[in-house]
C-alpha cells in the first residue's frame, strides 16, 4: 500500500524523519493543507474526514498495524487519494512533523488511561499539549471526541490550568439539535460505546504557541522523581 508508512525505529528515534517538513511537496506532491488524526485504530475518522474534505490531505496515526490496515484498504479500494496512515508511536510525532506543518489535529476515542500513574501518557497530557502546538499553524484546532468522562473532564481541567478556553465543549453530542455531519460519524468503538448507553462528548481548543503547557497535579513529574 503506497499510501501506508511503517518507519523503522531507527529511523525516527531521536532524530528527524526524512519527510519532516516536506510531507506536503514530497508526498502528496501539492500543497494542501495536513490535517492529522491520532489513534486512528481503523481508519474510519481518517477516510470520513478525507471523503468530506477533498481540498485537504489526512494523515491516520497509529501504532496498531492489524487496525489500521482496514482504513488503508479501504482508501485503497475507493480511490480516496488525499487519505494517508502512518504506523509510529505517538510519543515521537515530533520526530515526523515540522513547526507549523499541520492545520488540525483530531483525537477520536483514545485510550483514557485511567490509573494514575498512567495519565502522563493520556493524549491530551501536557507533554502531548507541547508537541502539539509546535507542529500546529497558529490557531490550529485540536478536537477530542470520547466516551470517557473521566478524560474529558481532565482535559478541561489541563486546559483551565493553563488559561486556555474550549472554542466548543459538549458534554453529551447527541443529545444536540443539528450538530455539524462530520462530529456523527460513528468509529468501532463509538458504536460500542454507544450501545452500552454511553456519552458522547466532544472538546475542540486551539493551543497557545506561548504557553508551556503544565499539569495541574503531580502527573507531569517525571517517574524518578516520584520513586517509581
Amino acid at each position: 500500500m503506497p499510501h501506508v508508512l511503517e518507519p523503522h525505529i531507527s529511523e525516527s528515534l531521536n532524530k528527524d524523519y526524512k519527510l519532516k517538513g516536506k510531507w506536503a511537496c514530497e508526498f502528496f506532491h501539492d500543497n494542501k493543507e495536513i490535517i492529522l488524526e491520532l489513534g486512528c485504530g481503523k481508519g474510519e475518522y481518517t477516510n470520513e474526514l478525507a471523503r468530506a474534505y477533498p481540498e485537504i490531505n489526512f494523515i491516520g496515526v497509529d501504532i496498531k498495524g492489524a487496525r489500521m490496515w482496514r482504513g488503508a484498504k479501504t482508501a485503497l479500494e475507493e480511490n480516496i487519494s488525499n487519505t494517508s496512515f502512518l504506523r509510529t508511536r505517538i510519543e515521537w510525532i515530533g520526530s515526523f512533523f515540522a513547526e507549523n506543518e499541520i492545520s488540525e489535529i483530531w483525537i477520536t476515542f483514545p485510550d483514557p488511561q485511567l490509573k494514575e500513574r498512567r495519565a502522563k501518557k493520556r493524549l491530551t497530557a501536557s507533554y502531548f499539549l507541547n508537541t502539539y502546538k509546535k507542529i500546529l499553524k497558529p490557531g490550529g484546532k485540536i478536537h477530542l471526541k470520547t466516551d470517557s468522562w473521566e478524560l474529558y473532564e481532565y482535559t478541561r481541567k489541563i486546559l483551565q490550568f493553563n488559561s486556555t478556553e474550549a472554542i466548543v465543549d459538549i458534554s453529551d453530542l447527541y443529545s444536540m439539535e443539528g450538530i455539524e455531519p462530520i462530529l456523527s460519524v460513528k468509529t468501532h468503538y463509538e458504536r460500542i460505546f454507544l450501545k452500552e448507553g454511553k456519552k458522547i462528548t466532544y472538546l475542540q481548543f486551539s493551543l497557545n504557541k506561548n504557553t508551556q503547557y503544565a499539569e495541574p497535579m503531580l502527573y507531569d513529574v517525571p517517574d524518578e522523581e516520584r520513586g517509581e
